[in-house]
């Protein structure tokens, strides 16, 4: 079992999350992932490491609540405790000087940038941030990212704070004004890290993106997580999870997340269901 520290919602639907797990923390580094398993009849969930306190021996993660076990953990308090948490997975990123970095983040990928923008601003690159939300009460980080970032940028669909539009808006606006981009890093959902990617590929930006298709086991034994970049067949889980946005197979992704939408509703909308009539958690 690992203990939950603290277990926060930060803004609807989004939460926070710090556990205990030194062994973790040690070894965390931006980029990789954990597997949670919140409880004995739990799956097995990956979820970006936003950071990390070898000091304290803890490590912190932010999620959407979404199915079964991010219910689950959405309603286990401060001092509980997960199953079963695994990791770090997957290849860190590759921080160094590069010049001019664009970090973009939408949902839980506004605290998955974190650590990448941080690492990147601590190795002497220029690094401006880029997050995304519906509406200004969704946004979240502001704060801590501009101490890591020289510059960070809001934009909100319905246009309640800063730049009206989402992060592909944002990036196109940049690229059209002539900013100098040496790399850039998306994080969140499949529509926004494929917009990037095709918005940078004409200008010949290198643009890495963080891909999160259906995972089991994390090892690279399942093949669940397999995706097709430049032509080769990839496990996010060993390989990843971060590729060339411009070199993946889009299309395919899009069909291989989908392959379980309907049974994930029903499932949830069930899981809630019986959870109504028990009156607690199930």
């Amino acid at each position: 079992m690992y203990k939950v520290v603290r277990r926060d919602e930060i803004v609807p639907n989004v939460h926070i999350i710090e556990i205990e797990a030194p062994g973790i923390a040690e070894k965390a580094r931006p980029g990789q992932f954990v597997l949670i398993v919140p409880d004995e009849t739990g799956e097995r969930v990956p979820f970006s490491i936003s950071d990390w306190n070898v000091e304290k021996g803890t490590i912190t993660i932010f999620f959407l609540e979404v199915g079964i076990s991010t219910s689950k953990m959405a309603r286990i308090n401060s001092g509980g405790a997960l199953y079963s948490v695994s990791g770090p997975l997957g290849k860190p990123t590759r921080i160094d000087k590069f010049g001019s970095i664009v970090c973009g983040g939408g949902c839980y990928g506004i605290g998955a940038v974190y650590p990448i923008a941080r690492a990147m601003k601590k190795a002497g690159n220029t690094v401006t941030t880029i997050i995304e939300a519906r509406s200004a009460y969704l946004i979240y980080l502001e704060e801590q990212l501009k101490e890591v970032s020289d510059k960070v940028i809001v934009g909100t669909a319905d246009g309640s704070r800063g730049s009206k539009g989402m992060v592909p808006d944002v990036l196109t606006e940049l690229v059209k004004n002539g900013e100098k981009i040496d790399r850039s890093y998306f994080v969140g959902c499949t529509f926004m890290m494929m917009n990037c990617s095709n918005i940078t590929r004409p200008y010949n930006i290198k643009t890495l993106v963080a891909l999160n298709p259906i995972m089991v086991d994390g090892t690279g034994m399942c093949g669940c997580c397999r995706v097709t970049v430049g032509g080769e067949t990839k496990f996010a889980c060993v390989d990843g999870p971060e590729f060339d946005g411009h070199k993946v197979d889009w299309e395919e992704m899009f069909k291989r997340k989908s392959i379980y939408l309907e049974n994930e509703a029903m499932a949830y909308q069930n899981y809630r269901c019986q959870e109504s009539v028990v009156g607690k958690d199930i």
